[in-house]
């Protein structure tokens, strides 16, 4: 059922919008994690990126999860590209302008990804310095981009592991659900061993609260728990149940793009100009 309207929701308009920029770069990279599935990663990295590059950022998605959902959403089909993350990560002749595509999204790219990804994870097991792969490939584009958004498998294995070391920040999808919150404890310790031992620069910029529904007692319970137990790292921006989420991945386009001026629309451009102010 759609569920557009509640407590939760808060208008685009209540935070300013990001300043124009008089130039790109060097990116921020930004890892959307959590080793749970179906708390709206993918939907999230797709419909925040197209908000950011709507406010005049060019921005690059990472496709990091060998489902290749990330692509799918976007319309392509992971299977039939020559190149992807995969190669990047595997081949040092290789270099990331060779696997980067444009989107139907202006100032929108991405790198995508495929089933192949998940031997590029055993691959790495023996390299020197395996947890910097994904740093390393991305290293030459981040002076043409504003923001890098990866969109990680859910797991906290080598490829998160290596997106999190690539990152400064993490945005933290959560599902209004009991369960989920003890999936998060884990993924901030996760981060805090990351930041200890390969990353120091890394935060937690966010977490973001999606698949809310107002007219429940349990959401709006662990909303308030959340909230609680995170204080300002939660967003302000709340992510409500729409159908329009799965349409817009069936017609592969962001939800911007698919249904603007919706709900959900609104929601994501209100979480893009969160995510710039901090």
């Amino acid at each position: 059922m759609d569920v557009d309207e509640g407590s939760a929701s808060q208008s685009v308009r209540d935070i300013p919008e990001p300043p124009p920029l008089s130039g790109h770069g060097p990116a921020r990279v930004m890892a959307m994690a959590n080793q749970k599935g179906g708390v709206g990663k993918t939907t999230s990295t797709v419909s925040l990126g197209a908000a950011i590059a709507g406010y005049g950022r060019r921005v690059l998605l990472v496709d990091f999860d060998p489902q290749g959902a990330l692509s799918i959403a976007l319309g392509i089909n992971p299977m039939e590209l020559d190149l992807t993350v995969y190669d990047l990560l595997t081949k040092p002749d290789c270099h990331v302008g060779d696997v980067i595509i444009s989107t139907s999204v202006p100032g929108m790219d991405l790198l995508p990804s495929n089933t192949y990804l998940s031997a590029a994870e055993l691959q790495l097991v023996s390299e020197v310095g395996r947890e910097f792969a994904l740093s390393r490939a991305l290293e030459p584009v981040l002076p043409e981009y504003d923001v890098i958004l990866i969109d990680c498998q859910p797991s906290l294995g080598l490829l998160t592991v290596n997106a999190l070391t690539a990152s400064s920040d993490v945005i933290v999808p959560m599902e209004c659900e009991y369960f989920a919150l003890r999936g998060v404890a884990l993924l901030m310790d996760t981060i805090e061993k990351v930041r200890q031992r390969l990353n120091a620069d890394l935060r937690v910029l966010g977490v973001l609260a999606t698949m809310y529904d107002p007219r429940t007692l349990h959401s709006r319970e662990v909303l308030a728990t959340v909230r609680q137990a995170f204080g300002d790292t939660v967003f302000s921006t709340v992510i409500n149940r729409t159908v329009k989420f799965p349409d817009a991945a069936v017609a592969g386009e962001p939800i911007t793009v698919f249904a603007p001026g919706s709900m959900g629309a609104n929601a994501y451009e209100r979480l893009a100009r969160e995510v710039l102010a901090r």
